[in-house]
């Protein structure tokens, strides 16, 4: 079973003398950075001059530094820019201004795991990933509760790698909810399986699957939308409060039965062998140089896919229903 800390076995006192440098004011960005600074920790925030998340920190307060300047005047810098740009941000800003004791913090392990960031001995290594988007992690900062977070060491030259790691999650109030510790590898291989079998590529397809499936068949296309597409939150509210089998016991019986009788129809053997080869791609790292090279090329794969994907009827169709829907309209 995992290892999991709370509040008492974390020492927020260990950041009282430090800075801190949030690189990227993203969503995430910004909800690690309030929450710190409310917490009593010295907060410096990096953004790119002149852009909307430049904007949004000095709203909040902050004085937005270059990568370099922020690098330079802390003690620990988080690096939470998109993963296609860390290596390079690192490479250029960060690493020149790297000194023994100082510490690197990830959300996402994928430039450590895959060496495109390749850490000074000297320095601690280590990740605070909550398991939540940015304005959640604020939110349950500002109601007293906690997003729940991953905690990893890579790299331990000072000795407090995990404890600074435990008093980081702790100024996010993530050992109020729980802190499971992981490693590096763990979170970004299961991160991406879950992303592409799963959550993004398995759901995106079966999506469409469905619909072109009705469609075909001479069912309107505004019917097929609402079955297999705008019903799908209700399933996944009530598999997340309550699991898979509370999801089974809180909908119909006819829908239960349907979905024990014929589930596993759908997603087959020949659908887990596949699934075992994507899992096998993103230990290897075959996955990671096939996406370090797309964007290396300016994404041409990337983007035609894209748009392709956009141009699918379910999607034109999509854009015409959710106008009925006053509670999606902004």
């Amino acid at each position: 079973m995992a290892k999991i800390y709370y509040d008492k076995d974390a020492n927020l006192d260990l950041l009282k003398d430090k800075t801190v440098a949030i690189i990227g004011y993203g969503i995430q960005g910004r909800g690690q950075s309030l929450c710190l600074r409310d917490s009593g920790v010295h907060v410096v925030v990096s953004e790119i001059e002149n852009s909307p998340n430049f904007e949004k920190a000095k709203q909040d307060g902050f004085v937005p530094l270059s990568a370099s300047e922020a690098a330079q005047t802390a003690d620990i810098i988080q690096i939470l820019t998109q993963d296609h740009v860390q290596a390079k941000v690192y490479q250029e800003a960060i690493k020149p201004n790297l000194r023994k004791g100082k510490a690197l913090c990830f959300s996402h392990g994928f430039n450590i795991r895959y060496k495109q960031i390749k850490p000074p001995r000297n320095v601690d290594v280590f990740m605070v990933a909550p398991k939540g988007p940015g304005a959640l992690v604020r939110k349950m900062y500002e109601e007293d509760k906690g997003v729940p977070c991953l905690v990893a060491v890579f790299q331990d030259a000072t000795g407090e790698a995990l404890q600074l790691a435990l008093a980081y999650a702790k100024a996010l109030k993530a050992t109020k909810a729980g802190v499971i510790q992981t490693t590096f590898a763990e979170e970004t291989e299961t991160d991406l399986f879950g992303e592409q079998a799963v959550l993004c590529g398995g759901v995106s397809e079966l999506i469409k699957a469905g619909f072109d499936t009705l469609v075909e068949a001479g069912y309107q296309p505004e019917i097929a939308y609402f079955e297999v597409l705008h019903e799908l939150k209700l399933i996944t509210d009530l598999i997340q409060e309550k699991g898979i089998s509370g999801m089974r016991r809180s909908v119909s019986n006819t829908a239960c039965y349907g979905d024990l009788t014929r589930g596993p129809r759908i997603i087959t053997q020949r659908t887990r062998k596949e699934m075992k080869k994507i899992l096998k791609e993103i230990r290897s790292g075959k996955f990671a140089r096939e996406w370090i090279k797309e964007n290396e090329a300016g994404r041409p794969n990337f983007n035609r896919l894209l748009a392709e994907a956009d141009n699918h009827l379910i999607e034109q169709v999509g854009k015409q229903l959710r106008q009925m829907m006053p509670w999606m309209v902004k």
